[in-house]
């Protein structure tokens, strides 16, 4: 990107400072995305604002650059904004790119988050900060301690509020709030605009200026910045398949999205053993190591970073080409999130989806919601694959040869000798064949992956795809569960279902009435538990309660898995049923 003046960016005419633009300038910033558009001028008129707006469109400079501007800085030894993050990793980046907006105007900002040593954090509330970027849990730790004070905040912000909410986060922004001044402007920015946000901004937004902003529309005839793909395989295949259209698209650097720990252990395991440079990332692992893999990642040494949906809230890597779904998203909210990533700044991106047949009513879902095609794809055979690398390797002669390489000069020798024997064309195929195999891309991978053939959607009252089994797919699965002749599996005097062999049923003190979705059981419990949505037998959701079948062997872990998970921000009872058959 080419930087202009101050004069011909476009920031000039939002009413901008000198120091903000000349910073502007210096970091390459040619004129303001919509939002930035949108939210500046309110913004610094001191209105509330509830944005809408996708990740990568430009809001982070839309609430921190008329923030800079309103708060004094240098102030006191309190800060005059603070800015709520779901993630470390985002508040380092929101952080980071405030120091270098303000950098002109002196503006100490400082990153608060768990995992980062507390005293260093104290020391520099200590001397004095004007602006705090903060995960929920650090920054209510602080204000309990009595070293986070609050009482002259000018600004608040809650940045990706729904990732937030969706991380239990709720009862933290409350009790942050209660320690703000009455007077103090709020800025509220989401990727999605569901219910609950709605009702965040109607209590502690004051007549907010909203602004809804989508990404760029693509114009007639043009492709999409972000092509959305979809692939359906088997769950036996999909390491292959996974493996077979990274080769195809080669990505400059991808993140593999995976439901579980485990799978993430797995799935980079596998990918390593396949010759990827692949790296882990999930809440188990602490933040130096997270630190780690996420410099190994931006510098090169790995071009795949395979994670969980928690681990990877807040990622921004710049040269991210590729997101891939490893499993269909429990809900659209999080496919819109993960493709977020890519796309950004004008440039295209490819979001990948593998899905079992039992997931692709989901791929619909997931379109009718945003609104987005998802093109479903056959799987690259083992031609495609061959042709992909012969591609390859063409291309790199061809680079070698528009380089006029002087180098290539000591190996004519070579040719000039066979050539009294030989034909050209045959010295130059056999040439190319030996670089195509030095370059370690010959054809190992000669498994075909069977072609999955979708059939039609099922009549209303049709069950599972085997007699006796209930589609267990997770999210929109069936409750009922029918046997062989088709009469229901059993049932209670009470009227509840008979669990299925080996299958044990749990009470969750939680139901409709606080928005329990199918979902949203299944995610918590194989979000940090070693069960994946396949093991989970059927869910019942009642108005006050829900009832799950787990594995008999994986009670234990589940009940202390969901005892330590917040469900829509709380957390409740969990048990065995009582009433087991």
């Amino acid at each position: 990107m080419t930087a202009g003046t101050n004069e011909d960016t476009g920031f000039a005419e939002l009413g901008l400072r000198d120091e903000l633009l000349k910073a502007l300038t210096t970091l390459g910033y040619e004129e303001p995305t919509p939002i930035q558009r949108e939210a500046i001028p309110p913004m610094l008129a001191g209105r509330d604002l509830l944005g809408q707006a996708a990740t990568g469109t430009g809001k982070t400079a839309a609430f921190s650059l008329p923030l800079l501007q309103t708060i004094p800085s240098p102030g006191g030894d309190n800060p005059s904004a603070l800015i709520l993050v779901p993630t470390r990793e985002l508040a380092v980046q929101v952080s980071e790119a405030i120091h270098r907006y303000g950098k002109d105007l002196g503006t100490r900002v400082l990153p608060i988050y768990g995992g980062q040593p507390i005293g260093r954090q104290l020391r520099a509330l200590e001397n004095g900060v004007d602006v705090v970027v903060a995960t929920p849990g650090r920054a209510l730790d602080h204000i309990s301690r009595g070293t986070l004070h609050l009482h002259d905040l000018r600004v608040v912000v809650l940045d990706e509020a729904d990732e937030m909410l969706d991380m239990g986060f709720a009862e933290d922004i409350e009790a942050i709030l209660q320690e703000t001044p009455e007077d103090r402007q709020t800025v509220l920015f989401s990727a999605t605009m569901p219910p609950r946000i709605d009702g965040l901004a109607r209590s502690h937004l004051n007549d907010p200026v909203r602004i809804q902003i989508g990404r760029e529309p693509t114009a007639a005839g043009e492709a999409p910045l972000v092509r959305q793909v979809a692939y359906v395989v088997t769950r036996a295949h999909k390491p292959a398949a996974l493996g077979r259209v990274l080769d195809v698209e080669a990505p400059g650097a991808a993140l593999v999205f995976c439901r579980t720990r485990d799978e993430v252990d797995q799935l980079t395991e596998t990918l390593n053993g396949r010759g990827y440079r692949a790296e882990a990332l999930h809440g188990g692992m602490g933040q130096e190591q997270r630190d780690r893999v996420m410099a190994r990642l931006r510098n090169g040494t790995a071009d795949l970073l395979v994670a969980t949906d928690v681990a990877a809230r807040g990622l921004d890597v710049e040269h991210l080409t590729h997101v891939v779904n490893y499993d269909v998203p429990s809900a659209p909210e999080s496919y819109v999130h993960r493709i977020g990533r890519v796309g950004r700044a004008g440039r295209e991106g490819v979001a990948i989806t593998l899905a079992e047949p039992r997931e692709h009513r989901m791929l619909k879902t997931i379109e009718r919601v945003t609104k987005q095609r998802i093109s479903i794809e056959k799987v690259p055979t083992v031609a495609d694959l061959r042709a992909r690398r012969l591609e390859l390797t063409r291309a790199a002669l061809h680079e070698s040869l528009v380089a006029d390489d002087a180098s290539l000069s000591q190996f004519r020798v070579v040719v000039e000798t066979l050539s009294d024997e030989f034909d050209l064309m045959e010295i130059a195929i056999a040439a190319v064949k030996l670089a195509h195999e030095a370059a370690g891309i010959g054809d190992g991978d000669q498994e075909e992956i069977p072609e999955i053939t979708l059939r039609a959607p099922r009549e209303a009252g049709s069950y599972g795809d085997r007699p006796g089994s209930g589609d267990r797919s997770g999210p929109g699965r069936r409750v009922a569960v029918r046997d062989a002749d088709g009469r229901g599996r059993g049932r209670e005097a009470s009227g509840r279902r008979v669990p299925a062999g080996g299958m044990t049923r749990l009470f969750v003190g939680a139901g409709r009435a606080a928005g329990i979705r199918p979902q949203d059981l299944v995610g918590a419990i194989t979000g940090e538990s070693s069960l994946s949505g396949r093991d989970i037998g059927a869910i019942e959701i009642t108005d006050r309660f829900s009832l799950v079948e787990v594995p008999e062997g994986s009670v234990d872990e589940v009940i202390d898995t969901l005892r330590r998970t917040t469900l829509k921000g709380r957390r409740p009872v969990v048990r065995r049923e009582r009433f087991q058959p």
